[in-house]
């Protein structure tokens, strides 16, 4: 009699399920809605004393796919707060644009506004000035998410 022995497993195109999603074998490169909305941005409004200037970075990063280096530069100049409208500058290569403002993101902007002094960038610091990209790139991070890049929210549109 003759025994056929295998010597290696084979290895199946199988797709994990994780979080009722089926997906392909792999990290996932993005975050879910869910956890941008219901996760990250509470998070990140609850910590430090400029909880919700984070909190509205995030919400701005996350629906318009900023990247944190044309975050950090966006002026008071280039949003509309009366048509709804934010004019974005794109780095890399890319296209500038107009886009649509929606209910939530214009009542933090006008409460940012209304909180912090009187400065050019919608990101400022407490000592006047605009915000350095690593800082910025720090404080999304261990916001109620599992370990995320800030470029990750750039991925979610």
């Amino acid at each position: 009699m003759s025994k056929i022995v295998q010597l290696r497993p084979t290895l199946a195109a199988v797709p994990s399920i994780e979080n009722e999603e089926v997906r392909p074998s792999g990290r996932r490169r993005h975050l879910t809605p869910d956890e941008v909305e219901a996760k990250l941005i509470p998070a990140a409004g609850r910590l430090g004393r400029h909880g919700h200037r984070d909190a509205t970075l995030i919400l701005l990063a996350y629906r318009h796919g900023f990247r944190v280096s044309e975050l950090v530069a966006l002026r008071w100049d280039a949003i509309d707060l009366r048509q709804g409208l934010v004019h974005v500058a794109r780095l890399k290569n890319g296209v500038p644009s107009t886009h649509p403002l929606r209910g939530p993101e214009l009542r933090t902007l006008r409460r940012l506004q209304r909180d912090y002094p009187p400065s050019p960038y919608v990101s400022p610091r407490s000592a006047g000035g605009r915000s350095r990209t690593p800082r910025c790139a720090r404080s999304s991070r261990g916001r109620g998410a599992k370990r995320s890049s800030s470029s990750r929210s750039t991925h979610t549109c």
